[in-house]
């Protein structure tokens, strides 16, 4: 009889400890660990840098209003500049020994491309959280990867766009673009945009140099040589920086007039030697000075931290890692909500990502079915302002995400082709004066 006794409470003793493991598995965590992949070397740190400031100073926010649902985030950083083999076994690691729930990556389109399959091998949600390709998100459907800003697409139709409406009578272009997936890409879909809304324009030069290229000499002389209306270049980071410089030391600027759909964020560092006139893009909406949102209070009170803490105004990799930052919460919630007040799974978070609604610091954000995030594109020409060492924006529009952004289940470089000239004079473009 004691025996049986004895039996009877050691199962119920082991049926309790296993009911409170399972809860322990299934409940909320003690914290939350994420990975954040981010240029923290070479020639795109400048672009990477502040993105990681940003996150440290977003995170720290979060966490003190209580972290997501009681939960405070945990980083990891793991730095791009490392090269693509050591990027991937870093980006397995933090994942499989040290239990990131969730990725943010990457900068780089070539890393976004190659991270996004692994990503659904381990089943661990990622944010794409600035990369431009498109191609990861047509090419193939995902479902624990999403990317909570605009793709290559947006931006480049965007840009031409405004291009066509600010200087409609040019003749000629020429790029000067990054040799690799964005830089390749990004010229494929303003060509095929441009071609279609603009038929007559004669491309005289495709150049590209290598990634992280320090000497420009050879493609400022041929452009000084051939002298096209427009220079096209969607460089960005250090490499950006590096070929405005040379071509303004050697006069090139003031013959041609420059397009730069991702200079938002080298005016600050350029000051000075960035010339009025320049046609600039900002990657979504991204300004400091939005002409929205300058003195809306989130926008407002995060600029003046953030300057606090770096003694520079935020750029647009800041607006998109903060951007990565209010989805990966927004997610959660809808998650949570759908959970019934549980904590969900990675599964669940995932399926949560697709069509939430959230803003960062600007305009609001909506994720699509694929995983797509439709994101505002403000566009405007650089000038001098008294008060700022650098140019300012002027001239700003804005342009709707839907409608310069290909359709569900279509591929961009053929989208593209068919947008027709009406386009030009869309009434829903956004001018302020």
């Amino acid at each position: 009889m004691k025996f049986n006794k004895l039996s009877s409470m050691l199962v119920a003793a082991l049926a309790a400890t296993s009911m409170t493991g399972a809860l322990a598995q299934t409940g909320k965590p003690a914290e939350l660990k994420i990975g954040i992949t981010t240029f923290l070397s070479g020639s795109a740190s400048v672009f990477g840098v502040p993105a990681k400031a940003a996150a440290d100073l977003y995170i720290e926010q979060i966490n003190a209003a209580g972290g997501i649902n009681g939960v405070k985030i945990v980083p990891t950083y793991i730095d791009e500049g490392v090269g693509g083999d050591k990027l991937l076994s870093e980006y397995r690691r933090v994942v499989q020994e040290q239990g990131a729930k969730v990725m943010l990556a990457a900068i780089s389109s070539g890393n976004c491309n190659s991270l996004a399959p692994v990503a659904e091998d381990l089943k661990v949600v990622n944010v794409m959280w600035d990369c431009g390709t498109e191609k990861v998100l047509e090419d193939k459907r995902y479902r624990y990867v999403v990317r909570t800003q605009a793709n290559a697409t947006t931006e480049m139709v965007a840009t031409v766009l405004y291009l066509l409406r600010q200087k409609p009578n040019f003749k000629t272009i020429a790029v000067v673009n990054q040799d690799y997936a964005y830089g390749r890409d990004s010229w494929e879909l303003f060509r095929n945009t441009l071609m279609a809304l603009k038929p007559d324009t004669k491309i005289v030069a495709e150049l590209f140099p290598k990634f992280g290229a320090t000497d420009f000499s050879t493609e400022i002389t041929r452009l000084q040589a051939i002298k096209p209306d427009v220079v096209l270049s969607t460089s960005w980071g250090g490499d950006l920086d590096t070929f405005v410089r040379q071509a303004a030391q050697r006069g090139l600027m003031k013959n041609s007039l420059f397009v730069l759909p991702l200079a938002e964020s080298s005016l600050e560092r350029l000051g000075s030697v960035m010339p009025e006139g320049v046609l600039v893009g900002a990657r979504g909406d991204h300004w400091f000075l939005h002409p929205e949102f300058k003195d809306d209070p989130k926008l407002k009170n995060f600029v003046a931290k953030f300057k606090a803490k770096t003694g520079a105004y935020p750029i647009y990799s800041v607006h998109h890692m903060v951007q990565a930052l209010d989805g990966l919460v927004a997610g959660y919630d809808k998650a949570i909500k759908a959970n019934k007040g549980a904590w969900p799974t990675n599964e669940q978070l995932a399926d949560a990502m697709h069509g939430i609604e959230f803003r960062g610091l600007t305009r609001t954000v909506k994720m699509r079915v694929d995983g797509q995030g439709l994101e505002d594109q403000l566009m405007g020409t650089t000038k001098k302002a008294p008060g700022y060492a650098f140019p300012i924006l002027d001239k700003m529009e804005i342009y709707p995400a839907d409608l310069v952004t290909t359709p569900v289940g279509s591929k961009s470089p053929e989208w593209v082709k068919t947008l027709k000239p009406e386009l030009i004079k869309s009434p829903r473009i956004v001018v302020f004066k």
